[in-house]
C-alpha cells in the first residue's frame, strides 16, 4: 500500500542504523491508554505515551492489495494481579485501538509524522497468568469485519419508526411489495 512519507520519514528509512518504535493507543471505559514501545514517557501527537519498553508485544499486521478483513493483537506482560480485574472490566468490544509506527532520531525524538499501521476495534482481551505476573492480549478486528455482520434493519415502516418517528416514506411497502406492475402493454 502506498503510504504519504514525510521527506524526513523516508529519509530515515534509508538509513544504516534504524530506531523503530511502535505506538499503541486504546480506547477503553474510562479513557485513552497510550502506550510505546520505549523506556519513559514521550510527547507526541498532543498526548503523553507511556514507556512500556520489552512489556508491550504487537502482532503480526498483515496487509495486502486486495480489501480483507484483517486484525492483530496487543499484548502486555509483566502485569501484577491485582491489575488484572481493571483491565477485564475496562475493556469494551467494539472501542477503538491503533498502532503506529514510528522512527525516532539519534536523540531520541520523533521524526515527523510516523506512519498508521492498523486501525480497528477491540474484539476480546484473553489473559494468562502464572504465580506472579500474567500477560493481557487484546484482539483487535478491522472495521471491515462489520460487513459480515447482518443488519437487523429493513425496508418496513416499522424499521422507519424506530429510526425516525413520524416518517412516512415507507408506510406503503408492504401494500406494493407483491403487486404486480403492468409496464408498457396498452
Amino acid at each position: 500500500m502506498n503510504r504519504d512519507l514525510t521527506p524526513a520519514f523516508a529519509a530515515a528509512l534509508a538509513e544504516a542504523e534504524l530506531r523503530p518504535a511502535i505506538f499503541f493507543e486504546g480506547q477503553f471505559a474510562t479513557g485513552w491508554l497510550r502506550l510505546w514501545s520505549g523506556l519513559g514517557e514521550i510527547a507526541w501527537n498532543g498526548h503523553t505515551w507511556a514507556g512500556a519498553g520489552s512489556l508491550l508485544g504487537i502482532g503480526g499486521i498483515d496487509e495486502r492489495g486486495e480489501v480483507v478483513a484483517s486484525g492483530t493483537t496487543i499484548s502486555l506482560s509483566g502485569v501484577p494481579l491485582d491489575m488484572v480485574q481493571l483491565a477485564i472490566g475496562e475493556a469494551r468490544q467494539g472501542l477503538p485501538g491503533r498502532i503506529w509506527l514510528a522512527l525516532l532520531t539519534k536523540g531520541g525524538s520523533i521524526i515527523a509524522d510516523p506512519v498508521q499501521a492498523f486501525a480497528g476495534r477491540l474484539d476480546v482481551p484473553q489473559i494468562t497468568d502464572d504465580a506472579a505476573t500474567c500477560t493481557i492480549t487484546l484482539s483487535y478486528e478491522s472495521r471491515l469485519i462489520d460487513l459480515t455482520t447482518p443488519r437487523s434493519w429493513r425496508y418496513t415502516h416499522e424499521s422507519q419508526q424506530a429510526l425516525y418517528p413520524g416518517d412516512r416514506g415507507f408506510e406503503y411497502v408492504t401494500a406494493i411489495q407483491d403487486k404486480e406492475v403492468t409496464w408498457g402493454r396498452g
